[in-house]
């Protein structure tokens, strides 16, 4: 007889990553620059920033959108949604799948963003009101606003009838899209999903409304180290742009085909602060609430973690409640693993950055490098100076199971565990 439960023990591999971030226009760019600790931070071009208390940002260098689109596309596209097409473009092609030969209703897209089409939020309201183009909004108005049109577009960009929405929980959306598409795998309903996240904040809204909450660095005389993860110096965080793309396929569906297979999600931790709306829990309660569900989730013992990705964002208060939540998960197992920020080099990419961090987490897997947290100048006295924190140079280690933390505002905490 069919046992529908059945189906909760397929494993999920992973057979396709794909990005465009700050320190490099596809995968192969961007991890060749996080072993070498590249900082992208650099002065904001988009905008005068004249008043703004932060006047640098981690924007994507040497990016043209007509390399990749028609005139046409462009002008019905926001750079959230361009830059979620590129990196998931090269997602499907790295996974190399053929889609002709697959069931296209078995095939879905979970798409996430933090915030969304600002840019195209602020110029049409700058537009009707301030420059007096009145009556009339674009058409493209709307669509170009909504988080969930990325996914949209991705499936009809390949003609993809299975599971298709996005995910938005701030910060933390990327990973819960990522979360989604894994669990939609382990119920059957799709054999492979394409998962992740972009964001484009980098906009005049963007930059003040963070500078509001006084998130951000204000360190303009040494920009390009001012995202400084764990550091005594820390000021905030750097805001950051970009898309990161995973592609997850039912393991034997992978191995029906011969794919390369990057890692296995062995397990999965979803929780909620229930705290502040931008302030973490002091004790970092949600987050030892998601990595502990990600262990069980994995049926590992907690000694058997080599590497953590942590959402390591460079805020003072952010920064010291992760590292006592691992440290109360962990206890002196903590001294064996190896953490690190590689948001000290990318920025915080808002709502993509569960998605180009797994990709940082899946690799050291598949390299057998760790990138390093730069900037790490000063130890924050309030973390053990026994935890190892990758300063400033990346380390080569044998990695057989990686975490990847993020967390949003509202509470929201997300925690995958990748197997090699």
């Amino acid at each position: 007889m069919h046992n529908k439960y059945e189906n909760f023990f397929k494993k999920v591999v992973i057979t396709g990553i794909g990005t465009i971030t700050p320190i490099g226009n596809n995968v192969e760019e961007y991890w060749i620059s996080l072993i070498n600790g590249k900082s992208g931070t650099a002065p904001i071009t988009y905008f005068n920033t004249k008043k703004y208390k932060t006047k640098f940002a981690c924007e994507i260098k040497n990016y043209d959108p007509r390399l990749y689109f028609s005139k046409k596309e462009i002008k019905k596209l926001d750079p959230c949604a361009q830059y979620g097409i590129i990196s998931s473009n090269e997602a499907i092609e790295n996974s190399g799948i053929d889609f002709s030969k697959e069931k296209k209703e078995r095939i879905g897209v979970v798409w996430s963003s933090g915030i969304g089409g600002l840019l195209n939020l602020e110029e049409s309201i700058s537009d009707y009101i301030i420059n007096g183009y009145i009556p009339r909004f674009s058409p493209f108005f709307i669509p170009k606003m909504l988080i969930d049109i990325t996914a949209g577009y991705i499936s009809m960009r390949y003609g993809l009838h299975g599971p298709n929405y996005a995910t938005v929980s701030s910060c933390a959306s990327s990973s819960h899209a990522i979360v989604d598409a894994y669990h939609l795998i382990c119920l059957g309903k799709a054999d492979v999903m394409i998962a992740g996240g972009s964001e484009a904040a980098i906009t005049q809204s963007g930059v003040g409304g963070f500078n509001a909450l006084h998130a951000l660095s204000t360190r303009n005389d040494d920009f390009q180290s001012a995202s400084r993860p764990f550091d005594r110096d820390r000021d905030g965080f750097v805001l950051g742009e970009g898309s990161g793309c995973l592609i997850l396929e039912e393991y034997k569906h992978a191995k029906n085909r011969d794919a390369f297979i990057y890692a296995e999600i062995g397990g999965v931790g979803l929780s909620g602060d229930a705290f502040h709306v931008t302030k973490p829990h002091p004790k970092g309660k949600g987050i030892m609430l998601a990595m502990k569900t990600a262990i069980n989730d994995a049926c590992i013992k907690y000694e058997e973690v080599d590497h953590i990705n942590s959402h390591g964002t460079s805020t003072k208060l952010g920064d010291i409640a992760e590292i006592n939540a691992i440290q109360n998960v962990f206890s002196d197992k903590i001294f064996d693993i190896d953490i690190n920020s590689t948001k000290s080099m990318t920025g915080h990419l808002l709502g993509a950055a569960g998605a180009i961090e797994s990709i940082a987490s899946i690799l050291p897997l598949t390299k057998g490098i760790i990138p390093p947290t730069i900037n790490l100048f000063h130890q924050d006295e309030n973390i053990d100076s026994k935890i190892r924190l990758t300063p400033n140079q990346s380390i080569r280690k044998k990695v057989k199971i990686s975490i990847c933390n993020t967390f949003g505002f509202g509470g929201h905490n997300v925690c995958i565990l990748f197997k090699k």
